[in-house]
């Protein structure tokens, strides 16, 4: 139990820190990451907080992985939840000023990502589930038996085009993301001697199972 609680701890604050790296890119203004033009577009389309929109894909998503029988675990959840609530929040009391220049923007991007490596860091770490963008790439490569670097490329690029052509902002602060966040990722989890693939995932089965199974 108490290991749980130390994992979930791990998890929801591997979120928050997740949350502010994804504001920082969006408030540098010199384009968005490409799940967030897709939710920016979504949201100016379907008149619904960015945050709401987040939180509505993520279920879709979810749902449709279940359909295709993967497992998702209490973090998959959290996942689809809380970023969105954070999100909202930040945006709502405009926590974030928007950069004033490319320069400065520039610099939030960039350490935007590397927050965002620094909380999937936390949130990998804590086992208890993916996140259900990453598993989509995941769960695409199985099946179409592409490597899962192209299939992050496709899907990432049919979600940019689509929320390019709802409104979402797509200027250079995108291909940034897209260049920058696999550099990031690995320079983080190097410096702090993590192996993601030593990590096993809990399922929701199991931690039901944790709480509610025999004893």
């Amino acid at each position: 139990m108490k290991t749980f609680l130390i994992h979930l701890i791990n998890c929801v604050f591997g979120l928050i820190l997740y949350s502010i790296g994804i504001i920082l890119t969006i408030r540098a203004n010199i384009g968005y990451a490409p799940w967030d033009v897709f939710h920016a577009g979504l949201s100016l389309t379907a008149g619904l907080s960015f945050g709401t929109v987040s939180i509505i894909v993520g279920v879709v998503i979810v749902a449709a992985l279940t359909i295709l029988g993967e497992k998702f675990g209490i973090g998959t959840i959290l996942n689809v939840i809380l970023i969105g609530i954070f999100l909202d929040i930040m945006i709502n009391f405009d926590l974030v000023p928007i950069a004033p220049n490319r320069i400065t923007g520039v610099i939030m991007s960039v350490s935007g990502l590397f927050i965002i490596a620094l909380g999937s860091y936390f949130y990998i770490k804590a086992g208890l589930g993916v996140g259900p963008r990453d598993n989509l790439m995941v769960v695409l490569a199985k099946k179409t038996k592409i490597p899962v670097g192209i299939c992050r490329i496709i899907v990432e690029a049919i979600v940019t085009i689509i929320g390019w052509k709802l409104g979402g902002m797509v200027w250079f602060g995108t291909i940034l993301f897209v260049v920058t966040i696999g550099f990031a990722v690995q320079v983080t989890f190097r410096v702090l001697k993590f192996d993601v693939t030593a990590v096993k995932h809990e399922s929701l089965f199991d931690t039901w199972k944790l709480f509610f199974g025999k004893k």
